[in-house]
């Protein structure tokens, strides 16, 4: 087929469309919803994923794997066994840098809320996160503003602290943090950095927090809270290498037998997006799949149409079939009404998911991420559609006998 024919065939059918303004309109309603619902949905799906693997990778580091209390727990029967997992401590971080050679740095931290204040200022369950002084060697932390804790203040519990970017606006506004000396648990403080901002997660600020050291933080909060260590492999290439030798190391500091379970958790950011995708995809697959069948309410609804459209211009056809139109030249040109009128459908329905999308973006807790390979998909599936939907009405036409045609018109 050459492209003057292809060029006839749109031009024929645009003014086809456009002859019946309205019922083109409502023909492609059906697509505009539903192709609008499913931009919407994938770019709200596709956002919430880009944020939650942003803030695990964050909390826990692309190049660094966690050893917990407890690990990753999936079944009530999990969670009974690890009930009388001992904590882990400052020892189990000292085996792990004794036995295991492929790890660079072994941090322990604790997390706990709190309560700082500057002044008249007051910030309520503010994480407050104490650190050791291997802490400078993770990519997680930074100082946007002043510097980071060093090593020796750290290791003497000096009450040095870095904060958030929310939580050094919140309390200073236009004044300058540093050097200032702030109450966390009524315990002075002083302001040595900044870190950079990290942004907000469905609605919560990621930069309200304060770095103590651990010392400090135990002297704030006690010595038995919860401790998490933060392993580094020398080379993020031997993760399960370094993931291996952890293991073993903390076996032995614990006297575990070769027929005893591991007694504590380890695991990387793959492991929680792991189970994360796992937990989420059929609940998304489900929704898709749900707001999809509009698709095909909107594909049977342009089927009827365009058999309304042959029943209306049936002298029309007999008449371009008396003039030399041959059977496939019919068959394309009802196809091509039927692809370009789910096509039109499809953008407008692109541009309003699109806009609905960045509208939840900006002024909804919600993230939305429109990515080009959804607006791609949406775009030919709407061409799929209009050319299934419309087969059948385009074979209808394309059978008829011009003679019939033109004698059932009259």
């Amino acid at each position: 087929m050459s492209v003057y024919l292809i060029g006839e065939m749109v031009r024929v059918a645009f003014r086809a469309i456009w002859a019946n303004k309205l019922r083109s309109f409502l023909t492609i309603l059906g697509n505009v919803v539903s192709v609008g619902s499913i931009i919407t949905l994938v770019s709200l799906i596709q956002g919430i994923n880009d944020e939650v693997s942003s803030v695990i990778l964050t909390q826990v580091g692309a190049d660094s794997f966690m050893i917990d209390r407890v690990g990753l727990v999936r079944s009530e029967d999990e969670l009974e066994r690890t009930r009388n997992n001992p904590r882990i401590s400052l020892d189990d971080a000292q085996a792990v840098r004794r036995f295991a050679p492929s790890v660079s740095a072994v941090m322990a931290e604790s997390r706990r809320n709190g309560t700082i204040g500057y002044r008249e200022h007051i910030l309520e369950r503010v994480r407050i996160q104490g650190v050791t002084s291997e802490f400078i060697r993770f990519p997680t932390f930074d100082a946007e503003r002043g510097r980071l804790m060093t090593p020796s203040e750290v290791d003497r519990k000096r009450n040095v602290a870095v904060l958030g970017w929310d939580a050094a606006e919140r309390l200073f506004g236009e004044s300058d943090p540093l050097d200032q000396n702030i109450r966390i648990e009524g315990v002075h403080f002083r302001v040595i950095g900044v870190s950079q901002k990290k942004g907000a997660v469905f609605g919560q600020s990621q930069d309200e927090y304060a770095v103590v050291p651990l010392g400090a933080f135990q002297r704030l909060f006690g010595s038995r809270t919860q401790l998490g260590l933060r392993v580094q492999p020398a080379d993020p290439d031997n993760m399960i290498t370094a993931i291996g030798e952890s293991t073993v190391a903390l076996r032995i500091e614990r006297r575990l037998k070769a027929t005893e379970d591991d007694n504590f958790g380890i695991f990387t950011s793959d492991t929680i997006l792991g189970i994360y995708n796992e937990a989420t995809t059929g609940i998304f697959s489900v929704l898709v799949g749900i707001v999809s069948l509009a698709l095909i309410v909107a594909g049977i609804v342009i089927m009827n149409i365009m058999l309304m459209a042959v029943s209306e211009r049936t002298r029309e056809i007999g008449l371009r079939k008396a003039l030399g139109a041959r059977r496939i030249d019919i068959l394309w040109q009802m196809l091509a009404e039927s692809i370009i009128l789910s096509v039109l459908g499809g953008v407008a329905g692109t541009v309003l998911g699109t806009t609905a999308a960045f509208a939840f973006d900006r002024f909804a807790p919600v993230p939305a991420s429109v990515h080009l390979w959804s607006v791609t998909l949406a775009i030919c599936v709407t061409v799929v559609v209009g050319l299934f939907f419309g087969l059948y009405p385009a074979t209808r036409a394309a059978s008829l006998d011009p003679i019939d045609a033109l004698g059932r018109s009259d």
